[in-house]
């Protein structure tokens, strides 16, 4: 007989009035398994995901277009704002629409969400419609013909557009739009300074 049918046998001799007592501490002895509910934890958000809104402005200019050119960019970042400006001896005015891009996303700390206001259909066109990406996957050729212009600075900014979520947005130029306008005056102020840059991209054929 094994234990289990000899504790059986037993049980069946007592009398009954002890029976509740008896199952009662049987029970007892008996593995006590607990069951946790699960604890639930919010998915937090990876901090590579998280992006600041940034609204930028950008605009060039040039004399003589080639000619001493500069650019301009205002950054509103939260409640930041901040201007940049650079003033180049011999340059294009669509290069300096673009180094206004350029300069802007570069001064960004942290991954962001920008729009990018430019009254260049150049620059808006380029890169809001893949022209610039299709130009690059074509080993800078515009088509059979013609190569592209500036591909150095359609690099660093197809580049930089892969760091951000970056929206090219076009406004109408001298239409009255506060921060254009702003970003107007800093670039014909950046070309008539005295101590121009060299523009390297242009004297070395872009």
């Amino acid at each position: 007989m094994d234990y289990k049918s000899q504790i059986l046998t037993e049980i069946e001799t007592l009398p009954t009035s002890l029976l509740p007592d008896v199952l009662g501490y049987i029970q007892a002895l008996q593995p006590q398994v607990r069951v946790s509910k699960p604890v639930l934890t919010k998915k937090t958000q990876s901090p590579s995901d998280i992006s600041n809104s940034v609204i930028i402005y950008t605009d060039g200019a040039c004399t003589g277009n080639p000619g001493a050119g500069g650019y301009g960019a205002v950054i509103i970042n939260g409640d930041r704002r901040e201007e940049l400006a650079k003033g180049y001896k011999r340059t294009t005015n669509n290069r300096m629409e673009m180094m206004a891009a350029i300069a802007a996303l570069q001064s960004l700390a942290d991954k962001s969400q920008v729009k990018i206001h430019s009254d260049s259909k150049y620059l808006v066109d380029a890169m809001g419609k893949g022209w610039a990406k299709k130009w690059q996957a074509n080993g800078w050729r515009r088509n059979a013909k013609e190569m592209a212009k500036n591909p150095d600075l359609w690099q660093i900014l197809l580049d930089l557009c892969k760091l951000h979520d970056v929206e090219f947005i076009w406004v109408k130029a001298h239409a009255g739009i506060a921060e254009n306008e702003r970003c107007d005056r800093l670039a014909v102020a950046a070309a008539h300074q005295s101590n121009l840059s060299e523009d390297d991209g242009y004297v070395n054929g872009g």
